[in-house]
This record gives C-alpha cells, sequence and structure tokens, in this order.
C-alpha cells in the first residue's frame, strides 16, 4: 500500500515537472514575451531619443537663435556704424577745418590789407655795437605786425641828453622805399663817434630812442622805438651820424 503511494507521488511529481517544462516552453516561445522585453529596452530608449530629438530641436532653436544672432543683421546695424559715414562727417570737420586753415593762410602776412607805415607799434627795434666797423651799432627794425610796412628816410635818433638828432650819410640812399613783409627786417647803422679822435664834446649814453619818418618825409609819424643799451652804454660825439635805412645788412654796415 505504500508502496503505491509512493509511486503515485513520484508519478504526480513527473506531472508537475513535464507541466512545468511545457509551460516554460511555451513561455520561451511566446513572441509576447520577447516583444515586452523589446518594448522595455524601447521605453528606455525613448527617453534618449526624446532627448536626442528635443536636443536636436534645441539645436535647431540654437540655429534660429543663431539666425536670431543673424540680428548680425543688427551688425547691418553695425553697418549702420557704416554710420562712418558719420566720419565723413568728421572727415568733413577736417576738411572744413584746413579749409579754415586756408583762409587764415590767405589772409598770412603781407597778403592782406593796404601797405602801412613801419613804426613803433607794428615793429621791433634792436640796437646792437658793431666790432666791424668800429664805434658803430646796428639798428634792425623787425616787421611784428600783420601788413606788410615801409621804412621810410633814414631813423630819428636821440640818444641820453642830446640836444639834436644825428644827421643822414646821403651818399648811403637807396634806390628804393624798405619794404617790409611781416616778419622781414631793416637795417640802418649809427657812426657813433670819430675813431681818429677828431670828434668833440664825446660822453656816454645809456638810453636811446628811435623815431620813424613818413612818406612825405616832413616830420615823424606813430610810436617810438625805445631799443636797449648795453649796461655799460655806448660813447658819442659830435660826429654821430646815421644811415639811410636799408634792404640788407651789409648795405648798412657799409657806412
Amino acid at each position: 500500500m505504500s508502496g503505491l503511494r509512493t509511486s503515485r507521488t513520484r508519478l504526480a511529481a513527473a506531472a508537475a515537472t513535464a507541466v512545468l517544462a511545457a509551460l516554460s516552453l511555451t513561455a520561451c516561445n511566446n513572441g509576447t514575451g520577447a516583444h515586452d522585453e523589446g518594448a522595455a529596452s524601447t521605453a528606455s530608449t525613448s527617453p534618449s531619443s526624446g532627448a536626442a530629438a528635443s536636443g536636436t530641436d534645441s539645436n535647431s532653436t540654437g540655429s534660429t537663435g543663431s539666425t536670431g544672432s543673424t540680428d548680425t543683421t543688427g551688425s547691418t546695424g553695425t553697418t549702420g556704424s557704416t554710420g562712418s559715414s558719420g566720419d565723413k562727417s568728421t572727415a568733413g570737420s577736417t576738411t572744413t577745418g584746413s579749409t579754415s586753415g586756408g583762409t587764415s593762410a590767405s589772409k598770412a602776412p603781407g597778403s592782406a590789407g593796404t601797405p602801412v607805415t613801419c613804426e613803433g607799434s607794428n615793429t621791433r627795434t634792436v640796437a646792437a655795437p658793431l666790432n666791424r666797423p668800429v664805434n658803430h651799432m646796428l639798428l634792425t627794425v623787425t616787421n611784428t605786425g600783420s601788413r606788410t610796412c615801409f621804412l621810410y628816410g633814414y631813423p630819428s635818433v636821440q640818444f641820453t641828453d642830446a640836444q639834436s638828432e644825428p644827421p643822414v650819410i646821403k651818399e648811403s640812399q637807396p634806390q628804393a622805399v624798405v619794404t617790409l613783409e611781416p616778419g622781414q627786417s631793416g637795417y640802418a647803422a649809427v657812426s657813433l663817434s670819430a675813431t681818429d679822435g677828431s670828434g668833440h664834446n664825446g660822453y656816454t649814453a645809456k638810453s636811446l630812442t628811435v623815431r620813424f619818418s613818413g612818406r612825405s618825409m616832413s616830420g615823424n609819424v606813430g610810436a617810438a622805438a625805445h631799443p636797449s643799451l648795453p649796461a655799460k652804454g655806448v660813447h658819442i660825439d659830435d660826429s654821430i651820424k646815421v644811415t639811410y635805412w636799408q634792404q640788407e645788412m651789409s648795405d648798412a654796415t657799409n657806412w
């Protein structure tokens, strides 16, 4: 009896095993099981695929952003910064500046206005003793004005305490009136004392006044000049005389 039970138990166990094996085989051959596993992998792929898609979208959006950066058309706004045309206005102002420079150049020395008489207010006078010829002094008059001026005749010089102006050396008269453009200089020499000792009433002068003649030569015109003398002064006597105004320094120092 117990043997019968044992064999029944074994038979039941074997049958159960067979059923389980059959079920297992059915499950393995079931396409659904394989499909479910694939779906699971697809589902797991899906997010990354979705991310790729959205990444692509964001990239294309980004490229649209680039296109927005085609707001480099805004850089056509930079072309608007071809408001270098604005630079043309700068260039224009430069041109204007150079034009005005040209205008002032056209009004440059000597070219504007009628010539005037040289005198103390439009000239600078310098007095300098000369080594050669000895006992001579050179007067240099420079036009400091903006108009041409004429040096008429000869200088009227008056040293300290002099009672009269020295006479002119007539042979020194030039053939034309000395004409000074702005910045140019004219010259005259003063023979202060006799080199051979023949002069009289000599003394030391420490101040000098120079006056200018007008075209008529009938008197002095304009302001006088007061050029400084050497600190020790200059020796003069009654042989003192002056030259006419000269255009060249050498023409003044020849007398």
